[in-house]
This record gives C-alpha cells, sequence and structure tokens, in this order.
C-alpha cells in the first residue's frame, strides 16, 4: 500500500533503488488487477458490480477465485469499497475516496503521453534532512518526492528538471514538518550533469521496461470481446506504472532513441481499438452475475 498526498494510492512510486527488485517480482498481484479493472470498467460509469463479475474478470486475467475474493476484502479494508448483500449476492461499489483516488489516477495514467518538453537548462534542488531514526517519515517524504517526479542522485538531496513543481514540493516538506531549503538554476561548473540523472533515476530499467511494454502489446489481436478485454486488462496494468517509474525528462537528458514516445502512442492506439469491444464483455460478465442465484 502507498500514500500519496496522506492517502492510499494504487501503486508506490518505484525508485532507483528499488526499481530492479521490483522489476522481477513477477506477476501482477490480485488487488492490483482488481483496482485496474474498477479503474477500466466501473469507475467510468459510477456502477455498482456484483462479486461475481468482478471475480470472473479477474479469473480471465489469471487470478484464482480465493486470491479474487481476498483482494475485495483487503480494498474494502482499505475504504475503497464497499459491500452490500443481496439475498445470497454482494454488490460492489466505489466508496467516495475510492471514486476520488481511482479518477486522480486515471487523469494521471490517461493523460501521460511522453513527449519532449522544452527546458531552460533550470533545475529544481531540493536538500532536505530527516534523522535516520524516523524511518516512516523518510519513507513517506521519499514517496511523496518520487511521486512527483523528483529523483535523488545522493542522500538528503533531490532533483527535478521542472522547476514548475516548487509549489508541490514545498506543499510536501510542509505537511510532513521536514527541515529543508531549495533553489533553482542551471548545473554549475562542477559534476556532471548526466550523472547526477543517473544517479537520481532508474533511467536504463524505465527504458528497457519501455521496451518490453512495446514488445509485448505489438502485434496483439484480439478477435473476440473476451479476447479485447484480457488485452486491454493487461495493457492498462502495465501502462498505469509508466506515470510513476518516468520522470519526463527533457530530451537533452535522454537517449535519441528514447522509446517513451512510441510505447505512449502504441498504448493510445491499442487502448482505442479495443474500449468498446471490452466494455461490451464487462457487461456480459455483470449480465451473467447478476442473472445468479
Amino acid at each position: 500500500m502507498a500514500v500519496a498526498c496522506g492517502r492510499v494510492w494504487w501503486d508506490e512510486p518505484v525508485t532507483a533503488e528499488d526499481s530492479a527488485r521490483r522489476r522481477d517480482t513477477g506477476a501482477a498481484s490480485a488487488r492490483s488487477l482488481l483496482l485496474t479493472l474498477l479503474g477500466e470498467f466501473v469507475l467510468p460509469h459510477d456502477a455498482q458490480a456484483w462479486t461475481g463479475a468482478l471475480v470472473s474478470g479477474l479469473a480471465e486475467v489469471g487470478v484464482e477465485e480465493k486470491a479474487a475474493r481476498q483482494a475485495l476484502a483487503r480494498t474494502a479494508a482499505e475504504g475503497l469499497l464497499e459491500s452490500r448483500r443481496d439475498g445470497r449476492r454482494v454488490r460492489w461499489s466505489l466508496t467516495p475516496t475510492g471514486s476520488q483516488l481511482l479518477r486522480e489516477g486515471a487523469a494521471r495514467i490517461y493523460g501521460f503521453r511522453w513527449q519532449p518538453q522544452a527546458w531552460d537548462g533550470s533545475w529544481l534542488v531540493l536538500a532536505v534532512s530527516v534523522p535516520e531514526t524516523q524511518r516512516q517519515l523518510r519513507h513517506r517524504l521519499r514517496t511523496r518526492l518520487t511521486w512527483a517526479g523528483l529523483g535523488s542522485p545522493m542522500p538528503g538531496l533531490w532533483v527535478s528538471t521542472d522547476t514548475g513543481k516548487q509549489a508541490e514540493v514545498a506543499a510536501v516538506v510542509d505537511e510532513l514538518g521536514v527541515d529543508a531549503f531549495s533553489f533553482t538554476g542551471p548545473f554549475g561548473v562542477v559534476g556532471d550533469e548526466q550523472r547526477v540523472v543517473r544517479q537520481a533515476w532508474a533511467l536504463d530499467d524505465v527504458e528497457q521496461r519501455y521496451r518490453d511494454f512495446i514488445a509485448a502489446h505489438t502485434g496483439v489481436r484480439a478477435p473476440s470481446p473476451a479476447a479485447a478485454f484480457r488485452a486491454q486488462v493487461r495493457l492498462v496494468q502495465e501502462w498505469r506504472r509508466f506515470p510513476f517509474l518516468d520522470p519526463a525528462l527533457p530530451a537533452e537528458l535522454l537517449p535519441r532513441t528514447w522509446p517513451g514516445g512510441p510505447a505512449a502512442d502504441l498504448f493510445r492506439r491499442r487502448h482505442d481499438a479495443w474500449h468498446a469491444a471490452a466494455q461490451g464483455h464487462w457487461e456480459t460478465l455483470s449480465s451473467e452475475a447478476a442473472a445468479r442465484l
């Protein structure tokens, strides 16, 4: 579970120090896939969903029934879902908190389009001090600053190429009550700018993830509504991590062959192509669940 702006979030941002570890963790969790289903098929219609529909939908992407039910219980315990019994069946709906968080997530996920940004060479630099003994506070600070797209090239120092994030960073510092100061300006004569980038962000890992995404979804066909549903869930599940992984650095600091743009174009094309059929299959699952005794 992650915290963003003091609230539960879909996934905790990945930093350079743990990115490689997460890349080797295997299949997506049942809860993570459940949140993708809720965000893609339940949230857009402000709808409710039967347990049977959610369990069946998760089964189609490889989640066993026991794990699916546990994911529902866990998500409800976190305050994102609430249930209402109708005879022997249970209907789930998003809580106001759940709806708000999924809408914020959807805006970031579907609004994320990597493209070169004009950059004047200025950096935002934040120096912050948190005692080693305050591990929970250090973790919250790291999570919040990573969420904002900052990277940490060395302990106590955070950087961003987007000086427009000053207000957001100031809000984090004020809310957490940490000792910090910041400044903006061009890179100085000491040190190597590219080395700072490499130390602050796991760009090699992000680049490989983009290439893996392109390879996995290029040439995929969805000849039926059920196939479109499965393909759409996997597409969104994999893509939704990129807004948290990719700090959207200016082109001057990236390799010429950076695959972010082609990956974003592929996501948009595939999502548009599968959307109607996938939504239709979800409606079928919902109807079948409603018809069961």
